[in-house]
């Protein structure tokens, strides 16, 4: 059984990547057209406010992810793997979480849904981000 942590960033992960492929509409949108599937509770509630958060500071997350990587085009990055970062970027914001734990998690989130490259190259770019930010 997952912890309720790592449930509530899962279902923000799906959050965003639905948000991202439907062009990026409202999330609140987003979260009421999702919410009826996972039911209501504090997962739930977390999952929505990890995701506003993501959804709302896209653009400086994306510029942070562009800038740490250096040998990559941002346009080149899978949705599941920009919305992880969002995502860990958002909770990195926060500061409420240890950046380390915000690192892992994203690392686990890239395992369960994404490719097999996707966890190393997250971990690369939120350490770089993580340590430009002096966060690390």
């Amino acid at each position: 059984m997952l912890r309720p942590e790592t449930r509530a960033r899962a279902r923000a992960l799906q959050i965003l990547y639905a948000w991202d492929q439907r062009g990026q509409p409202s999330i609140e949108s987003v979260i009421a057209h999702l919410a009826p599937l996972w039911g209501p509770g504090p997962a739930l509630d977390r999952a929505a406010d990890l995701a506003a958060k993501a959804a709302a500071g896209a653009a400086d997350f994306d510029r942070d992810v562009a800038d740490a990587a250096h040998h990559w085009r941002f346009e080149r990055l899978g949705a599941i793997e920009r919305n992880i970062l969002r995502l860990a970027l958002a909770e990195l914001a926060e500061g409420a979480t240890p950046v380390r734990v915000v690192l892992d998690e994203a690392v686990r989130l890239a395992h369960w849904f994404a490719g097999p490259k996707a966890p190393g190259f997250v971990n690369g770019i939120l350490d770089a981000v993580a340590r430009d930010a002096g966060a690390l």
